[in-house]
């Protein structure tokens, strides 16, 4: 493929900003959507133009995708604020990669599939729309389907670790007490729950959009990532941070107390169902489509997380020299 240019959206954000570091890295040329200052990351990276725009300017971004082969909407509202921004930004995204002609890729999540989602999720599982979210990302994706004019791929993916920046269940729970040699888990530690190494999905990403000329229509795919018990997620971070962790539970009754005052806590209750509900995700059809999915093995990807998160680890020296 000879036009190398893709357009992210949301590129300042956790996700963005490891597509960007990845499709610079790959030879891409990275226009990368922001709305403040680009990331120190990105220094050095000679394939990425920061691009300042509102991502809801759908004239700004129609004249940034021109001439993309590619735009990924890494676009992310405020967990409390998806019901009132999500499909908004979803169709400024979908409008400018229209008018470009190019592909677009979205990061997908298991909340298509409701409250009783099953243990195994395939592109193919039926999605229920029990919930708020999955009400949402329905529509989303299904407004992505139904645009004869638009070439367009969902790839679903499990909870982030890894990377820079902060707010995913990750670092915002998991390991926030590490320092008092506890692992927090938010569910039941005997049930598989899916989780994807950010840089592990972002290289992902490239790989599906060095395909964009055989991907026509609207496509589905699963990146399997890492669909481990608390308990095994817990003996791989004591091997990582070279000490023995302890599990402890989440406080939901204390959310639960503050929830009607605190809108963000009341939004990660609704997703309390996802961490008692055994679930991982079928990558076979993206291995079919890529050959072997990017895979970086757990310890080492955990412990990479533990760095960029400044947090202790087994071998910090050896780790900084390959993350």
């Amino acid at each position: 493929m000879t036009d190398r240019h893709v357009l992210i959206l949301g590129a300042a954000g956790r996700l963005g900003r490891e597509l960007t570091t990845a499709f610079a890295r790959a030879g891409w040329h990275a226009r990368a959507q922001l709305r403040g200052e680009a990331p120190p990351e990105w220094r050095g990276l000679h394939l990425v133009s920061p691009l300042r725009a509102d991502a809801l300017d759908t004239a700004a971004l129609g004249q940034a995708a021109a001439g993309c082969s590619v735009v990924v909407n890494a676009l992310n509202a405020p967990y409390h604020r998806w019901d009132q921004a999500a499909l908004p930004l979803a169709r400024s995204a979908q409008a400018a990669a229209r008018q470009a002609g190019a592909l677009l890729m979205l990061p997908g999540n298991v909340y298509n599939f409701g409250r009783e989602l099953p243990a195994r999720l395939a592109p193919g599982t039926p999605e229920v729309g029990d919930t708020p979210k999955a009400r949402l990302r329905i529509r989303m994706e299904g407004e992505m389907a139904d645009d004869t004019g638009l070439d367009s791929l969902a790839l679903r993916a499990g909870d982030f670790f890894g990377g820079a920046g902060r707010g995913s269940w990750f670092d915002l729970a998991i390991v926030s007490r590490l320092a008092a040699g506890k692992l927090v888990y938010p569910g039941d530690a005997t049930l598989p729950h899916a989780w994807a190494y950010l840089p592990d999905l972002a290289a992902t990403f490239v790989a599906l959009a060095e395909q964009r000329g055989r991907l026509k229509g609207h496509q589905r795919l699963h990146f399997a990532g890492n669909g481990v018990s608390g308990e095994q997620l817990r003996q791989a971070l004591s091997e990582a941070s070279g000490r023995e962790l302890k599990l402890a539970g989440m406080p939901w009754g204390l959310l639960k107390l503050a929830a009607p005052f605190v809108p963000s806590w009341r939004a990660v209750l609704e997703m309390r169902y996802l961490w008692l509900r055994a679930h991982s995700l079928d990558g076979a059809a993206l291995a079919a489509q890529i050959g072997p999915e990017p895979h970086t093995p757990l310890v080492p990807a955990l412990r990479q997380s533990l760095v960029a998160l400044g947090l202790p680890v087994a071998h910090p020296t050896a780790d900084r020299l390959t993350a």
